[in-house]
């Protein structure tokens, strides 16, 4: 953890001004370190989210932030258009130079603005909070509906590429670089005979029968805040990996998340499966806000995309153990095993409730 000293240095480059008088580290996320802090000004008391971002996840972060910087202005113009909120919109700050992030000794950073009267959650069983996730998303992805994504970055190249992600999971199980293969075997295999069904989206993208648009690709639900009076979506933040990708991904990945009736860590298999009330209750949302837009295909193959998030991130999760841990922030040694074995056994609930899946895609639409 830095030091209070380090955080306002860095503060003060990003000209906020006054006394520190408040940091806290939060914890609620697997990649960078996220510090919230306080200053008073004049009698002013401020709030800011001060943020390092994980360079071995991110190693171009200044793409990632110009990125942001378009995305934000975007969907901030829109809102003025609109006479909307700004804190509908997450706002960076920026150094003398105009820049919107410092880099130093300990690593590359910025700032944005805490927002007031946010709740944020990492689970939750009520259906109004998932709801007005996937409706948050599916706004998120209409915003940036008219954007020319050729001016983006691609910030982690094959990303939501379930194809390259599965291949190089079997080149690191060929290797065994850690020697950790043999407690996985049977995973390795019910993995072979979900690949099939896990790379169509691959195939549909490749004929060009599903097209690509401007997706968030990290739709959790703790990647939302909420209005803590009414429990409506305020803003999406963790604009990190915002660039081209399918609805179907951004959609699938907020199912994994929020409509699984346990943590993505649970190790207690018989709790993790998918709730297909959860699961109605983010779609409700989502094409609530994209339904009208998206294309036949895309619609057809919603819970599809569920499916592939799911196994895609079992894969990641053991990909990560084998390799040595090193992507993923972990609480324990075993911890990336654990993620692995959840997703996986999430993965296949959905891929038997699939039919219920798809009516209920067919019934919102």
């Amino acid at each position: 953890m830095e030091t209070r000293d380090q955080i306002e240095k860095i503060c003060r480059e990003f000209r906020i001004p006054g006394e520190m008088i408040r940091l806290e580290q939060m914890n609620n996320g697997n990649i960078n370190a996220t510090y919230r802090t306080a200053f008073e000004n004049a009698g002013v008391r401020k709030e800011y989210t001060v943020q390092k971002i994980n360079m071995y996840v991110f190693p171009y972060p200044k793409r990632i932030m110009s990125n942001i910087d378009l995305i934000t202005g975007h969907i901030r113009q829109k809102l003025s258009e609109q006479g909307e909120s700004m804190d509908k919109s997450m706002h960076f700050y920026h150094t003398a130079e105009g820049n919107n992030f410092v880099v130093d000794s300990q690593g590359f950073w910025r700032v944005y603005k805490y927002i007031q009267g946010v709740e944020t959650y990492n689970e939750t069983e009520d259906l109004h909070i998932i709801r007005e996730t996937g409706r948050a998303f599916g706004r998120f992805q209409m915003q940036l509906a008219d954007f020319d994504a050729s001016q983006l970055f691609e910030i982690i190249p094959n990303f939501h590429n379930t194809r390259s992600r599965l291949a190089v999971f079997f080149k690191h199980v060929k290797e065994d670089s850690c020697g950790r293969v043999e407690e996985i075997g049977p995973q390795i295999e019910r993995i072979r005979a979900l690949r099939g069904e896990a790379v169509r989206l691959n195939e549909l993208l490749d004929a060009e029968e599903i097209p690509l648009r401007v997706t968030h690709n990290d739709t959790k639900i703790n990647n939302v805040l909420f209005d803590e009076k009414t429990g409506d979506a305020r803003t999406v933040i963790d604009l990190d990996t915002v660039m081209p990708g399918l609805a179907m991904h951004d959609f699938g990945d907020g199912v994994r998340f929020c409509a699984s009736t346990a943590a993505e860590d649970e190790a207690d298999l018989t709790k993790v499966s998918l709730d297909l009330a959860k699961y109605r209750a983010f779609a409700e949302g989502f094409l609530g806000e994209t339904g009208d837009v998206l294309e036949p295909m895309e619609i057809e193959t919603m819970a599809l995309g569920a499916f592939t998030m799911t196994v895609e991130l079992a894969v990641r999760f053991f990909d990560d153990y084998i390799t040595g841990d090193r992507y993923f922030r972990t609480a324990y040694p075993r911890h990336n095993l654990v993620r692995g074995y959840c997703q996986l056994h999430l993965a296949e609930d959905m891929l038997r409730k699939r039919a219920q899946m798809d009516a209920i895609v067919r019934e919102l639409c």
